[in-house]
């Protein structure tokens, strides 16, 4: 089940409202943990209970970690959380991609014969509700936060269904204290609303068109393409991914706010980045901050001896940090594409980039993710080469524009609120939309107009077969 599809929209999220706001305080974390469970369970419901097993185990490791006296034995239970934790990580996500290279080996060396293997099946969210737990049992180690005292508020921390899919990764230390204690005002309800129905907008408006346009071009012959459809093609992918996920994000915000909680920010214009530096800053903020405090700063982070030390830090961390995103090696490579460029900013260019101005810098910022959204979209290294090609063969056309008159103008759209923050009254209206008080007045605009694109929303996806979400299998 995702956020905007028709079962949740219209069934799932009105009648958890309702069962929420009408219940006693006292069973509110009942009603989203038993709600999140049929959330999952609608998709997986195998793993459900996998999931569940192995978020028990994990609490009871960690309350036993924390009243443990003797300093030895912490650290070998926090080691065991972390080991299972990544263990299944390693066995849902990578066993299948360990696997296949393995048996390719086997094959081109012709040392014996290859390994037979069930594939396993992905949980859904396990990358996400991973990095969640092991964020409860490191934070409590390094004693950050005590950990949680009911099984139940363990399980709908790492379940909630509102993030639990594809986040924002939300640290255990920063919702703590709402899980136990906090309360949701009417201001809260309204905001929340506003937001959950931008996001979906930007993901059923505007990402599901660049979609399927996206995924149109990469079904066609790459060989026989021209420059033009290979150029729009990226592009369309290029901003499908940001509003899918950012759009995904946005609901989740809405949705924790209308209950009360709380979670941070996942996404903050990145396409208007100076820098990958900066466009990492910007991007899937709960995981570059994750990976920065979990992995980069315990590596020694930019505290080290040598030059050499801190580029191999940042190059390994985003090796990781694309293998997170997916088993396959055009992920590995992506990772170590943007690693790659984060180690010429700390050479040189961001000193470039800083002298040839913001609009250059920022052309050319946009230019290097999207090169880099080619390895991400297509697994086949081969195809991705030849899609390169392709958009660098000059081999431009003309394009029909009333067949497709709905793409184009979808676009336009993408472009401008991309784009938007990099004049400051964009970023006035954007403080407005999202962060700044609402008067009546205010409020009334924005019910009007929010009420207008949630029909619209709904409408398409009645309409429409096409609702993908890209980081469901993440």
């Amino acid at each position: 089940m995702v956020f905007s599809s028709i079962v949740f929209l219209l069934y799932f999220l009105p009648s958890f409202l309702l069962v929420y706001y009408l219940v006693p305080a006292k069973f509110k974390n009942y009603v989203i943990l038993i709600y999140s469970l049929i959330f999952y369970a609608w998709g997986a419901p195998l793993f459900v209970f996998a999931v569940v097993g192995s978020t028990a185990l994990n609490f009871y490791i960690v309350k036993w970690m924390y009243l443990e006296g003797n300093q030895s034995v912490k650290r070998k239970l926090v080691a065991l959380s972390v080991f299972i934790n990544l263990g299944l990580l390693g066995y849902f996500k990578y066993a299948n991609f360990f696997i296949e290279n393995v048996n390719a080996l086997l094959t081109k060396f012709n040392i014996g014969a290859p390994i037979e293997w069930t594939s396993v099946a992905l949980p859904i969210g396990i990358s996400f509700f991973t990095f969640q737990s092991l964020t409860y049992s490191v934070d409590v180690y390094r004693k950050v936060h005590k950990p949680l005292n009911k099984l139940s508020d363990y399980i709908l921390y790492i379940m909630m269904f509102p993030q639990l899919i594809a986040g924002p990764i939300v640290r255990f230390n920063w919702i703590a204290d709402q899980i136990t204690h906090r309360r949701e005002t009417n201001d809260d309800r309204l905001l929340g609303f506003y937001r959950f129905v931008i996001g979906l907008s930007k993901k059923v408006l505007i990402a599901n068109v660049m979609g399927a346009e996206a995924d149109r071009v990469m079904a066609l012959d790459i060989a026989g393409i021209d420059s033009t459809t290979a150029w729009l093609g990226i592009l369309a992918y290029t901003f499908q991914i940001y509003f899918d996920f950012s759009g995904y994000s946005d609901m989740a915000i809405g949705i924790g706010r209308m209950i009360g909680f709380k979670f941070p920010e996942n996404f903050n214009n990145p396409y208007i980045s100076r820098s990958i530096t900066e466009f990492w800053r910007r991007w899937h903020m709960t995981l570059g901050a994750w990976m920065r405090d979990y992995l980069y700063i315990p590596l020694g982070g930019s505290r080290v001896r040598t030059r050499r030390r801190l580029y191999f830090n940042l190059w390994f961390v985003f090796l990781v940090s694309g293998l997170w995103h997916g088993a396959s090696w055009n992920f590995v490579l992506w990772g170590a594409y943007h690693g790659f460029f984060l180690i010429l900013d700390r050479l040189f260019l961001l000193k470039v980039l800083e002298k040839i101005g913001k609009w250059p810098a920022t052309l050319f910022t946009f230019f290097v993710a999207v090169m880099g959204w080619v390895l991400f979209r297509i697994e086949d290294l081969p195809t991705a080469m030849l899609y390169y090609k392709r958009l660098f063969a000059f081999d431009f056309k003309a394009w029909i524009l009333p067949g497709n008159a709905s793409f184009f103008f979808t676009l336009l759209i993408a472009l401008f609120f991309s784009f938007i923050t990099m004049f400051k009254w964009g970023l006035r209206l954007e403080d407005k939309v999202f962060y700044s008080g609402y008067d009546t007045k205010r409020k009334i605009v924005m019910f009007f107009i929010c009420g207008l694109l949630l029909v619209l929303s709904i409408a398409s996806v009645t309409t429409s077969g096409f609702n993908p979400f890209i980081y469901f299998r993440f």
